[in-house]
């Protein structure tokens, strides 16, 4: 086992190794660019979820591999720790990728990264897809603020209690999602937001199937119930605020206040819904009457 304790005595000792986390496309072979495909041409050790997909990448991208490969996922994480960082302790170049996305990100990656960096060694990466962000871009729900909260619980109880917890989370939330708990996950959610907050199911990002289902949570639960395939990523709108009591003249003032800072009036408007929980309605008509 790699004792990250022994590793941070000996950081005196020069480590010419170097970890490159790989960004893998999501669907398409054709959104990775020439870098990833020239790191995986010249790493010394490649560490991978699933040999399968790395050959058959590799295939597709017509790189020809030369370095070692190696399995990393879950079940053997811990147990290739050591060998990995003695490769990079030797001077290798190791490339970790997984089977979509970028590394670490609910997936295996962390418990490396962690011990590269305790060991002084050079952890660099070469970033690609992320089911995350696509998601969240194209979910139509807001993008300024957000959280990632990973995969849901997989028993219910579980479930609704970190559910139950995230009620009042005000930014838009990313979700993991397994397709045969999606209708459950969907109804334990409408539960805990309430029916009608506004929600995303992106399912196949990226590939040939790929769709983006929007609405509310109860009508969303509705749709998954007759049962859904393929990999899921869920969006959900934050809580919004509890609206505040201001006079037209306050509101108005509010958004002249934005557009002084440089905002356009549509933004300073939408600012000014985001900060009160008002109505955009409202909000606009204050700017009118105050024009008046």
């Amino acid at each position: 086992m790699w004792d990250g304790r022994t590793a941070r005595r000996d950081r005196l000792v020069a480590v010419t190794g170097r970890l490159v986390l790989g960004g893998a496309p999501l669907g398409q072979p054709g959104d990775v660019g020439p870098r990833l495909r020239q790191a995986m041409a010249s790493a010394d050790v490649l560490a991978v979820e699933d040999t399968r997909r790395l050959h058959r990448l590799a295939a597709d991208l017509q790189v020809t591999l030369t370095g070692r490969v190696v399995t990393f996922h879950e079940s053997v994480e811990r147990q290739r720790l050591p060998g990995l960082m003695t490769a990079l302790s030797d001077g290798a170049t190791v490339l970790l990728l997984t089977d979509a996305g970028m590394p670490s990100v609910s997936d295996p990656g962390y418990t490396l990264v962690r011990a590269a960096i305790d060991a002084g060694v050079d952890v660099t990466s070469v970033p690609g897809p992320s089911a995350v962000v696509t998601a969240l871009a194209v979910s139509g729900l807001p993008v300024d603020r957000f959280c990632f909260e990973g995969f849901l619980p997989r028993k219910g109880g579980e479930r609704r209690s970190r559910l139950t917890a995230l009620a009042d989370e005000r930014r838009t939330m990313v979700f993991f999602e397994s397709p045969h708990r999606l209708a459950d996950a969907l109804a334990d959610a409408a539960a805990a937001f309430g029916p009608a907050r506004e929600a995303a199911v992106c399912r196949e990002l990226t590939k040939t199937h790929e769709e983006v289902r929007r609405g509310p949570l109860s009508s969303l639960a509705e749709w998954a119930a007759d049962g859904v395939r393929g990999e899921i990523t869920l969006v959900v709108a934050g809580a919004s605020p509890e609206p505040v009591e201001l006079s037209p003249a306050e509101l108005a003032a509010l958004v002249a206040g934005e557009e002084a800072a440089g905002a356009t009036r549509k933004d300073a408007i939408r600012a000014v819904v985001t900060r009160t929980g008002l109505s955009r309605r409202t909000v606009y008509d204050a700017v009118v009457a105050a024009k008046g």
